[in-house]
């Protein structure tokens, strides 16, 4: 038997520790990246790996080389929310074996009901409490109480938890229920379970559900009251007496365990009492203080020794999360199977050989069935690709399929990267598309910035999604690792002994995990308070402005996660204010006061601070984002989101992106007048040289059209008859002349314009040019409505965001604020970082390219256009320009001339009436009407961007 003696280790600082005792524990600062250190309770001392803690004999078996720790989390670790508290921890049911060169230092983690003086327990150094438990499985907190506190439990359970166990983990909701008195039925007088019991709301007593009569299948709603039979008759006795209806009385408030609330006075002093409490002897059952106790826990489980521990989520088992199975047809079938539906043999049974599929039989085939192996070897003859985990699972998929078809394991085939998984309608590869340099260069660098924060480098990659991240970064730190290996092995081949330099100094018995800066700079300062005199100097963390920390700082980082960081003062106001007063000392107030100065102007870090990115922001959307996402133009500053110009950047070239308009002025590819064919015509006086549209405005995004002319993105996605040759660009803009007259008619109710093509609010019959409503501050974004189930084959639809149906685009006048359309806006991104405009205009905006060409496709429009007009149809026809004052005009002569300039050829002839030719009828081309047309002024805050 092992001995009774506590065994204890001695730490690199001298501290003794034993099984129980808590201590900080860490890596080395390169491993981990200037984190803080974890506090985890150690739960037993192991000797090397492979080697049983003791002997035959009983004797601990020596030397002692790991521990195996239970973890405690901060709340900065599972949560984004900030925690003002640095010595609040989270427990956990959760453990791992770590080196004992990991151990750093011994600290104290108590209950918050163990403490008496919490005040004082935060004063002292490397004390810590907790009052909830945080499950990494279910990332869901729990509430942590004293076992003594549970009272609504029989007798024998109740002794049995006291026993074991110091702490109970339960849910918020039950703690009221488990800390309350002795819960009896009123009618078998036995234990009331909560989850299984009701409460009446006048006399208060309790009953389970299956002895009130009837009995009830589930409790009632939420917001209802429950009363049993005798005070049912007892108030339907006051109802018909007309009787006083008695106060129902009140239950008395619960009694509480919690410690009294104390004065506000100064917290007491008691060191002996201190000391009691950090020594307090709390019990352990197989080596965890605490088990599971709440909503989906069995009262008698509790009995056996080997119940799980762990928290528990609600069953899946069930109509909520399984469908129902109606009983089939009985038309045909015979008579000893119409009794249950179930026992036919055609009917395949759930968990059955036929409802799963198989992945690998290898271990059930004989080595004499065309060995394995030697097929194996025969698919390929990449070296490389031999050994990839990818790859050798499929071969084993394959081998076993063909050896269940009784199939030769020659017709094995590994050309194909496609497989049919038996649960999937559509093929999907077995492994991952190569990654491109472009993809593989951005993720090393995202890899550099931001380390193992994969979220982070998804985003920075943008063409891959998380899962295929996280599958590339196990197989990039391979690859790094294979090369350092074989490094190793061609110097050992040469006759050198080359050993692995690690990524920091020497390891000292003064700095065993690297982290402190033996010879800082000169006129170096504390990256957080900016002193510049310490003793010791410690590396600090990503994010800070500089390098080190003193050894407050770097102290209070790594034992308690908070960095008090001063912000940076102007240099014109240091030197204006700084005096005699040394760096790192507050401008204003005494000197004894400047710890508290500190955390008054300071922010606590409860994280590892992120790295500072410049930012840009969107004009579009107004909200910032990193340079890549965002781009500016190199020559009017144009600011705008990628995704919502049509633009794929490359990160070569993204300091030196030029917008369409500017590019434009160089390649001269389309018209130099950066009007807008489907808004009004705006005239602008040329004696100011002001850039238009202006770089400030979204407006500013235009794409060329098929006949060289602008149109703004905004007009060109939101009117539904123009689309493009290249919607992922958004490049080149179709079908303005399949407008309908009836939008180039219409007056822009805001701007009171008949030229230029008009859309209808999604929410009022309010009609106004696209360009109108973006000044005017009208809601612009996507709505993705349901599609209904008989429309769904021919409907276009669209998964965004958990939405499902068919993506159409809205505006709403700003004055609509009560609408209930959920509108996505027009830069918001998905998993993949498509913008909502991208995702609509691929889906909806592509024109057929496949089947005609550019040419074709707009000859086909003029000749409806031409065949609509000559039948007399004006309402169908669409008006190929937006300078159309005439509404009905007639079908021109044969060979029409221009009466102005003689001209006989034009894309339209406007019919006029010319009264020196006796108001006979006279044509002008499509030119001289243009010309004729009065002007219209600059109409501020309209016109002007």
């Amino acid at each position: 038997m092992p001995s009774t003696q506590p065994f204890k280790i001695t730490l690199k600082n001298g501290e003794e520790v034993k099984v129980n005792d808590h201590v900080y524990c860490s890596p080395s600062w390169a491993v981990r990246d200037g984190t803080p250190y974890s506090i985890a309770r150690i739960m037993e001392f192991l000797p090397a790996q492979g080697t049983p803690t003791f002997d035959k004999t009983g004797k601990r078996n020596e030397p002692i080389t790991r521990a195996r720790l239970a973890w405690y989390y901060r709340p900065s670790d599972v949560s984004d929310r900030t925690v003002a508290d640095c010595r609040l921890l989270l427990a956990a049911i959760y453990s791992e074996v770590c080196e004992l060169s990991q151990l750093r230092a011994k600290c104290y983690v108590l209950h918050r009901d163990r403490i008496s003086d919490l005040a004082g327990w935060k004063k002292r150094p490397d004390r810590f409490y907790f009052t909830r438990l945080f499950d990494p499985w279910l990332r869901k907190e729990f509430e942590v109480i004293p076992a003594t506190t549970v009272r609504n439990v029989p007798a024998h359970i109740r002794d049995v938890l006291i026993s074991r166990y110091e702490y109970i983990v339960a849910e918020r909701e039950v703690v009221p229920d488990l800390t309350d008195e002795l819960r009896l039925c009123d009618t078998c007088e036995k234990w009331c379970p909560p989850a299984e019991s009701l409460q009446c709301d006048r006399c208060k007593k309790f009953f389970h559900m299956e002895c009130v009569n009837p009995p009830m299948l589930s409790k009632p709603s939420r917001g209802y009251g429950w009363t049993c039979a005798p005070c049912s008759r007892a108030h339907e006795e006051e109802v018909e007496g007309h009787e006083v209806r008695h106060l129902t009385p009140v239950a008395p408030k619960p009694k509480t365990n919690a410690p009294a609330v104390r004065g506000r006075g100064r917290p007491r002093k008691d060191r002996v009492l201190a000391e009691k409490e950090e020594n307090v002897e709390i019990k352990h059952f197989k080596m965890w203080p605490f088990r599971y106790f709440g909503l989906y826990t069995f009262a008698e489980d509790t009995l056996d020794p080997d119940d799980l521990i762990f928290p528990r989520a609600a069953t899946r088992v069930g109509p909520k999360y399984q469908a129902t199975v109606p009983l089939a047809p009985d038309d045909g079938v015979d008579a000893e199977y119409s009794e249950c539906s179930c026992d036919r043999a055609d009917i395949e049974e759930r968990g059955d050989d036929g409802t799963i599929e198989v992945l690998s039989l290898v271990h059930e085939m004989s080595p004499g069935e065309g060995s394995v192996e030697k097929q194996k070897q025969s698919l390929t003859r990449n070296d490389r690709l031999r050994w990839s985990v990818d790859w050798l699972t499929e071969v084993t998929f394959r081998l076993t399929d063909a050896w269940v078809d009784k199939r030769d394991f020659s017709t094995v085939s590994m050309r194909s990267p496609l497989r049919l998984q038996k649960f999937k309608k559509s093929e999907t590869r077995y492994s991952d598309k190569d990654w491109t340099a472009e993809e593989v260069a951005a993720f090393e660098d995202a890899i550099q910035v931001n380390g193992a924060e994969l979220r982070a480098v998804r985003e920075e990659v943008g063409t891959r999604s998380m899962p295929e991240v996280v599958r590339f970064y196990g197989h990039w730190k391979n690859s790094k690792l294979r090369e350092e290996n074989i490094r190793i092995r061609r110097a050992r081949e040469n006759g050198v002994e080359e050993k692995v330099e690690p990524a920091t100094r020497e390891v000292t018995p003064d700095d065993e995990e690297g982290s402190i800066v033996v010879a800082p700079p000169r006129n170096v300062s504390c990256g957080a308070c900016r002193t510049r005199e310490s003793e010791v100097w410690w590396r600090a963390p990503k994010g800070l402005p500089t390098s080190v920390l003193c050894d407050n700082c770097g102290t209070g980082w790594r034992k308690y996660a908070d960095l008090n960081v001063r912000p940076m003062r102007d240099e014109m106001l240091s030197k204006a204010k700084s005096g005699d007063k040394r760096e790192g000392t507050p401008l204003n107030g005494p000197q004894a006061k400047r710890a508290k100065a500190s955390v008054l102007t300071g922010s606590s870090i409860q994280s590892t601070p992120p790295p500072v990115a410049p930012q840009l922001r969107c004009v579009a959307c107004q909200r910032n984002g990193p340079v890549g996402k965002v781009l500016r133009c190199k020559q009017c500053q144009f600011r705008v989101h990628a995704g919502a110009c049509g633009v794929n950047p490359d990160p070569a070239t993204v300091e030196s992106w030029v917008c369409d308009l500017c590019q434009n002025e160089k390649s001269l590819e389309a018209s130099l007048m950066p009007d807008c064919l489907l808004c009004p015509r705006m005239r602008r006086d040329p004696k100011k040289k002001l850039i238009y549209p202006p770089p400030d405005s979204y407006l500013r995004a235009c794409k060329p059209t098929e006949g060289q002319a602008w149109v703004h993105v905004l007009c060109s996605v939101f009117i539904p008859e123009i689309n493009y040759s290249d919607a992922a660009r958004l490049r080149l803009v179709e079908g303005v002349s399949a407008i309908p007259p009836y939008r180039w008619q219409n007056n822009c109710a805001l701007c009171d314009r008949e030229d230029g093509a008009v859309i209808q609010c999604s929410e009022c019959p309010a009609e106004f040019h696209v360009s109108c409503a973006w000044k005017y501050g009208h809601k612009f974004g996507f709505e993705v409505q349901p599609v209904k189930a008989s429309r769904r084959e021919s409907a276009t639809t669209v998964d965004w965001k958990g939405h499902a149906g068919q993506m159409v685009p809205a505006i709403i006048c700003k004055g609509h604020t009560g609408h209930k359309r959920q509108l996505f806006d027009i830069c918001d991104t998905n998993d993949l970082g498509e913008t909502s405009l991208q995702v609509y205009c691929k889906n909806y905006k592509q024109a057929p390219i496949a089947q005609t060409h550019g040419l074709l496709r707009k000859a086909r429009r003029l000749d409806h256009i031409l065949n609509a007009t000559a039948n007399g149809d004006i309402s169908s026809a669409a008006t190929p320009s937006a300078e159309s004052e005439s509404a009905q005009s007639s079908v021109p002569d044969p060979d029409p001339h221009c009466y102005r300039c003689q001209t006989e050829f034009s894309p339209f002839f406007h019919e006029v009436t010319n009264a020196l030719q006796g108001e006979a009828k006279s044509w002008l081309c499509h030119k001289c009407h243009a010309e004729s047309r009065k002007s219209y002024p600059v109409i501020i805050g309209i016109g002007a961007s």
